[in-house]
């Protein structure tokens, strides 16, 4: 039998703290996510200043909106705010009109192979070259590899065509298999 200190300081008993507007609760968020959900704006916004801001407001959607959060097991919490943190990126995205999507480009990505294994990458390197894809490709890229949506839902939910999201998924991963052989290739893995 658990006592409802060992209760309160589990997922559900913080979230219960934190709809009754408990500071200290809130903190308590804030200080067990913040460097996850940071990781998540950095991966859409490139601009450290204003990956903060989108986090900070990502924050203020999380509190605002917690009693419409419905537990569905282990991890959920982190699950719902990770969503609001990826379409408070994609409203700022949207707002700085920086989504543009690029049309023909002279490569053929649409033949692109898988791309060269990644063994011997460090994951830093990896991300900074998907932070300097261009902002449409990093948005498919992330959404379709990280949030695991579909073209489909990716399409929904910008509002461009399902060809387009595969199209910029494609080219994406072109790019990034070019700039891992070359850095394969610099480094002697």
């Amino acid at each position: 039998m658990t006592t409802g200190q060992e209760n309160s300081s589990g997922e559900s008993g913080l979230v219960a703290r934190v709809r009754s507007r408990d500071s200290s609760a809130m903190r308590e968020l804030y200080d067990r996510h913040a460097g996850f959900l940071a990781g998540v704006c950095s991966r859409y916004i490139t601009d450290r200043d204003d990956a903060k801001d989108v986090l900070q407001d990502s924050f203020i959607k999380i509190f605002s909106s917690i009693d419409r959060f419905r537990p569905e097991g282990a991890g959920s919490l982190r699950a719902w705010m990770r969503r609001i943190t990826v379409n408070e990126c994609l409203k700022f995205l949207r707002r700085g009109n920086r989504l543009k999507y690029v049309g023909d480009l002279p490569d053929r990505a649409d033949e692109a192979d898988d791309g060269p294994p990644l063994d011997g990458m460090p994951p830093e390197a990896v991300q900074k070259m998907i932070r300097r894809l261009p902002d449409g490709y990093r948005t498919v890229f992330n959404l379709f590899v990280f949030e695991e949506m579909s073209h489909r839902e990716i399409a929904e939910l910008l509002g461009i065509k399902e060809n387009t999201s595969a199209s910029q998924y494609l080219r994406a991963r072109a790019r990034l298999a070019a700039e891992i052989k070359e850095y394969k290739r610099r480094h002697g893995l």
